[in-house]
Protein backbone atom coordinates (compact mmCIF):
# COMPACT_ATOMS: atom_id res chain seq x y z
CA UNK A 1 0.00 0.00 0.00
CA UNK A 2 2.77 2.36 0.65
CA UNK A 3 3.94 1.99 -2.89
CA UNK A 4 0.10 2.52 -4.25
CA UNK A 5 0.74 5.93 -1.68
CA UNK A 6 4.16 6.76 -3.53
CA UNK A 7 1.93 6.23 -7.30
CA UNK A 8 -0.73 8.66 -6.08
CA UNK A 9 1.26 10.81 -4.79
CA UNK A 10 3.38 11.55 -7.71
CA UNK A 11 0.08 11.28 -10.15
CA UNK A 12 -1.19 14.29 -8.24
CA UNK A 13 1.61 16.36 -8.94
CA UNK A 14 4.65 15.31 -6.46
CA UNK A 15 7.80 15.54 -7.67
CA UNK A 16 10.09 13.74 -4.78
CA UNK A 17 12.00 10.48 -6.03
CA UNK A 18 10.10 10.47 -9.11
CA UNK A 19 12.64 11.72 -11.50
CA UNK A 20 14.84 9.00 -10.21
CA UNK A 21 12.46 6.59 -10.25
CA UNK A 22 10.76 6.94 -14.18
CA UNK A 23 13.20 9.29 -15.75
CA UNK A 24 14.10 13.12 -16.24
CA UNK A 25 11.78 13.44 -19.01
CA UNK A 26 8.82 11.77 -17.84
CA UNK A 27 9.17 13.36 -14.24
CA UNK A 28 9.00 17.08 -15.97
CA UNK A 29 7.08 16.26 -19.40
CA UNK A 30 4.02 14.25 -17.54
CA UNK A 31 2.63 12.73 -20.75
CA UNK A 32 -0.95 11.76 -20.31
CA UNK A 33 -0.27 7.98 -21.17
CA UNK A 34 2.08 8.08 -17.98
CA UNK A 35 0.49 9.66 -15.89
CA UNK A 36 -2.84 7.40 -16.28
CA UNK A 37 -1.17 4.45 -17.22
CA UNK A 38 2.49 4.34 -14.98
CA UNK A 39 1.07 6.79 -12.09
CA UNK A 40 -2.50 5.62 -11.88
CA UNK A 41 -2.38 2.65 -13.15
CA UNK A 42 0.07 1.44 -11.46
CA UNK A 43 -1.53 2.79 -8.41
CA UNK A 44 -4.44 0.54 -8.89
CA UNK A 45 -2.04 -2.62 -9.13
CA UNK A 46 0.05 -2.04 -5.86
CA UNK A 47 -3.81 -1.64 -3.83
CA UNK A 48 -4.92 -4.96 -6.13
CA UNK A 49 -1.80 -6.73 -4.92
CA UNK A 50 -2.27 -5.30 -1.40
CA UNK A 51 -5.67 -7.28 -1.20
CA UNK A 52 -4.52 -10.28 -2.76
CA UNK A 53 -1.65 -10.48 0.17
CA UNK A 54 -4.32 -9.92 2.76
CA UNK A 55 -6.40 -12.07 0.95
CA UNK A 56 -3.56 -14.89 1.57
CA UNK A 57 -3.26 -14.34 5.34
CA UNK A 58 -6.50 -15.45 5.95
CA UNK A 59 -7.84 -18.96 6.75
CA UNK A 60 -11.11 -21.11 6.19
CA UNK A 61 -10.67 -20.00 2.08
CA UNK A 62 -12.28 -22.85 0.59
CA UNK A 63 -12.58 -24.47 -2.89
CA UNK A 64 -12.60 -21.27 -6.26
CA UNK A 65 -11.44 -18.57 -4.26
CA UNK A 66 -8.66 -20.81 -2.65
CA UNK A 67 -7.01 -21.48 -6.55
CA UNK A 68 -7.95 -18.14 -7.40
CA UNK A 69 -6.51 -16.63 -4.71
CA UNK A 70 -3.22 -18.82 -4.59
CA UNK A 71 -2.94 -19.07 -8.52
CA UNK A 72 -3.03 -14.82 -7.98
CA UNK A 73 0.07 -15.05 -5.50
CA UNK A 74 2.42 -16.99 -7.74
CA UNK A 75 1.52 -15.03 -10.67
CA UNK A 76 2.25 -11.98 -8.77
CA UNK A 77 5.64 -13.44 -7.19
CA UNK A 78 6.64 -14.48 -10.80
CA UNK A 79 5.88 -10.96 -12.14
CA UNK A 80 7.83 -9.29 -9.52
CA UNK A 81 11.00 -11.68 -9.39
CA UNK A 82 10.88 -11.31 -13.41
CA UNK A 83 10.69 -7.45 -13.35
CA UNK A 84 13.26 -7.21 -10.84
CA UNK A 85 15.94 -9.47 -11.33
CA UNK A 86 15.54 -8.96 -15.21
CA UNK A 87 16.09 -5.08 -14.83
CA UNK A 88 18.57 -5.39 -12.10
CA UNK A 89 20.84 -8.10 -14.25
CA UNK A 90 20.55 -5.56 -17.39
CA UNK A 91 21.43 -2.25 -15.15
CA UNK A 92 24.34 -4.41 -13.46
CA UNK A 93 25.66 -5.86 -17.37
CA UNK A 94 25.42 -2.35 -18.52
CA UNK A 95 23.15 -3.14 -21.87
CA UNK A 96 22.37 -0.51 -23.70
CA UNK A 97 18.66 -1.75 -24.75
CA UNK A 98 17.44 -0.36 -21.07
CA UNK A 99 17.96 3.21 -22.30
CA UNK A 100 19.54 6.64 -21.54
CA UNK A 101 19.50 6.46 -18.04
CA UNK A 102 21.33 8.96 -15.75
CA UNK A 103 23.49 7.76 -13.09
CA UNK A 104 21.22 9.03 -10.25
CA UNK A 105 18.47 6.82 -11.91
CA UNK A 106 20.84 3.39 -12.17
CA UNK A 107 21.94 3.87 -8.77
CA UNK A 108 18.46 4.22 -7.06
CA UNK A 109 17.17 1.36 -9.23
CA UNK A 110 19.93 -0.78 -8.21
CA UNK A 111 19.73 0.25 -4.36
CA UNK A 112 16.31 0.81 -4.36
CA UNK A 113 13.95 0.11 -6.62
CA UNK A 114 14.45 -3.48 -7.58
CA UNK A 115 15.26 -4.80 -4.65
CA UNK A 116 11.85 -4.22 -3.70
CA UNK A 117 10.47 -6.22 -6.35
CA UNK A 118 12.22 -8.97 -5.88
CA UNK A 119 11.42 -9.02 -1.98
CA UNK A 120 7.97 -8.33 -2.88
CA UNK A 121 8.24 -11.50 -5.26
CA UNK A 122 9.61 -13.50 -2.56
CA UNK A 123 7.28 -12.51 -0.29
CA UNK A 124 4.29 -13.12 -2.40
CA UNK A 125 5.78 -16.53 -3.56
CA UNK A 126 6.25 -17.82 -0.21
CA UNK A 127 2.55 -16.34 1.18
CA UNK A 128 1.37 -18.37 -1.67
CA UNK A 129 3.38 -21.39 -0.64
CA UNK A 130 1.79 -21.82 2.41
CA UNK A 131 -1.32 -20.17 1.96
CA UNK A 132 -4.33 -23.03 3.05
CA UNK A 133 -1.77 -24.90 5.28
CA UNK A 134 -3.06 -23.11 8.60
CA UNK A 135 -5.61 -25.86 9.87
CA UNK A 136 -7.72 -29.31 8.70
CA UNK A 137 -10.58 -28.76 6.51
CA UNK A 138 -8.67 -25.77 4.65
CA UNK A 139 -6.86 -25.63 1.06
CA UNK A 140 -7.99 -26.54 -2.37
CA UNK A 141 -9.79 -29.56 -1.48
CA UNK A 142 -12.85 -28.35 -0.29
Amino acid sequence: MAFAGLHFFWALGGEVGLDVSSGERLASERPTWFVAGGLWGVGVLCLVGAAVAIGLQRRGVLGRRWRALHWLGVAICVLLLTRGLLVEVLLIAGVPAVGEISAAQRFWALALWNPWFILGGCAFGLAARSFGKGGPGEGPEA
